[in-house]
């Protein structure tokens, strides 16, 4: 999923599940920088202090995306939770739908509705559970599960495949063989292009054990929205059975369904805005309200707020360390990331037969 989802629909079903605008705010914006925190290591304060963090997603082309050891540390909890399903690892590691080990890791983040962190937790949590809809099927190491051939779309003329596979890399490719981009994106959905992240997307490929896959991806985005709202609604009722929860009014969600189906511009930004257009005109009944801007870096970014950086790299002057900083949103999602990460990988997975770092 991009930030059209991670960002707008997020917002949509936390102001529908009754949050509060600002913390509706917080969990969406820390939903959708699970998709932007490529910053890892320590950061190194003028008196010495330190503050480590790790990086929740990859540049596509990033060498780390060929490190199986550091897939695991990054796709596999934060965007390809493993089902846990089968007999061998690579079967356990494939991501299925609202699988029963992404269900433990809401409640988990549910348990911890009273932490500093609860709602940037929140945020982590549903990133990855609503991804299970989107990415199921792929996993978050190499593996043939991730294997892609015969990729058709039923809007995929061979220019308009050739446009998705020139936005997806951001080089001129030779041959356009489904098998290439396959050997050069071995982790997750790489091959599969976009198809996985649009809400629209109806499309059907070949696995890497030569099964026949159809995907229509609306019904599964709406169904995402719909867990994600009940998700919200158990937080705030601080109750752990989120299963339960009513989830989005019928009528609204018929609303949802249409602009998720008829918002189709290749562009994530583009479509990010048609839902806050639609939210703040009224479309989504119930809900009329501007939605703020999201920076994920640079001036106005989290990580400005509390440190003054600008630069990915931390390159320029060291910042000062105190309250400000501890209380800040930067800070506390950092912190959530890495109780999300302990969770899954050292204490869910493994409850479940998957040991994995």
């Amino acid at each position: 999923m991009n930030i059209d989802f991670h960002y707008g629909v997020v917002y949509i079903v936390a102001r529908l599940a009754g949050m509060p605008a600002d913390q509706a705010l917080t969990v969406a914006h820390a939903c959708q920088y699970v998709d932007d925190a490529t910053t890892a290591g320590i950061l190194r304060f003028a008196g010495g202090e330190t503050f480590e963090r790790f990086a929740t997603a990859h540049r596509l082309f990033d060498y780390s995306n060929t490190e199986n050891d550091q897939n695991r540390l990054v796709w596999t909890p934060f965007h390809f939770l493993p089902a846990g399903e089968g007999e061998t690892l690579q079967e356990k590691a494939v991501c299925r739908a609202d699988s029963a080990i992404a269900r433990d890791v809401v409640r988990r983040a549910i348990r911890q509705r009273d932490a500093d962190t609860a709602l940037h937790r929140l945020g982590v949590t549903l990133h990855a559970y609503v991804d299970t809809w989107a990415h199921q099927g792929f996993a978050g190491i190499d593996c043939e599960f991730n294997r892609v051939l015969r990729l058709e779309a039923e809007d995929c003329t061979t220019e308009h495949w050739l446009a998705h596979l020139v936005h997806a890399t951001e080089h001129l490719v030779d041959d356009l063989e489904s098998n290439v981009l396959t050997k050069a994106l071995p982790v997750g959905h790489g091959a599969a292009l976009h198809y996985p992240d649009q809400p629209w997307a109806k499309w059907s490929y070949v696995d890497g054990r030569g099964t026949p896959v159809e995907r229509h991806n609306l019904e599964d985005f709406v169904c995402a929205a719909d867990m994600a709202c009940r998700v919200v609604q158990a937080f705030i009722a601080g109750a752990d059975g989120f299963e339960s929860q009513p989830g989005i009014p019928p009528n609204v969600k018929e609303v949802l369904r249409n602009v998720l189906a008829n918002n189709r511009s290749d562009d994530d930004q583009e479509r990010l805005q048609a839902i806050c257009d639609s939210v703040h005109t009224g479309a989504i009944p119930g809900l009329k309200e501007r939605i703020p801007d999201y920076v994920a870096k640079g001036l106005g970014s989290w990580k400005f707020e509390a440190t003054g950086l600008l630069s990915d790299d931390d390159h320029g002057d060291r910042p000062r360390w105190g309250e400000a900083f501890e209380r800040s949103d930067y800070r506390r999602f950092h912190d959530a990331v890495k109780e999300h990460r302990f969770v899954v990988t050292q204490e869910i997975l493994p409850a479940h037969g998957l040991r994995i770092a």
